[in-house]
């Protein structure tokens, strides 16, 4: 069981937690398929679970490496941000028709490219075991929280689709911005 805390081990134990949340995050995507929200929602949340502590392990065991680094990008991707964006297209946008139904695909492109890059541009920076006191720009796990917030108003009637449009616009601009985030 050594193998678990070896570093240059592709699936040492930090990794392995990495490899929770993307199974999560594509069990999400499945029940999202099938319109089971409830049952999507839960395992996006258990990803985000294992999200938090993947990098706590790593930190703790000195297990972080590149490959980490690249793997928590790709499991933040579809758990925070394609998950999220296919869950409001599958829940809300799928009763939109016509101008607003092109706005909203739109817009869910928008925030996938804007999720993306800052993935990107975090992995440029990134060096291994090191972690800054903030985030510039709003983090996607936080991305996806402001999101099921917005799912949540507009699952029960608060919030219209083009309010939800608004609100996936501005998290995502928010995601490549200069505002300052405090790192847990």
């Amino acid at each position: 069981m050594s193998f678990l805390f070896q570093s240059k081990n592709h699936f040492n134990l930090a990794n392995l937690f990495t490899m929770v949340n993307i199974a999560s995050g594509l069990g999400a995507v499945y029940f999202i398929s099938q319109s089971n929200f409830f049952t999507a929602v839960i395992l996006a949340w258990v990803g985000g679970a294992f999200d938090i502590f993947d990098g706590k392990i790593a930190r703790r065991y000195g297990l972080s490496n590149e490959f980490g680094i690249q793997l928590d990008s790709f499991a933040d991707f579809l758990s925070f941000v394609l998950v999220p964006v296919f869950l409001i297209f599958q829940a809300v946008y799928a009763q939109t028709h016509g101008v607003l139904f092109a706005v909203a695909a739109a817009v869910s492109v928008y925030y996938v490219i804007s999720g993306l890059r800052r993935l990107i541009q975090f992995n440029i920076d990134a060096e291994e075991g090191e972690v800054s006191k903030f985030f510039t720009g709003v983090p996607t796990p936080l991305g996806a929280i402001l999101l099921w917030l917005v799912y949540l108003g507009a699952a029960y009637g608060f919030v219209p689709p083009a309010g939800v449009m608004a609100a996936m616009a501005l998290i995502g601009w928010l995601l490549n911005s200069k505002v300052k985030v405090p790192h847990p």
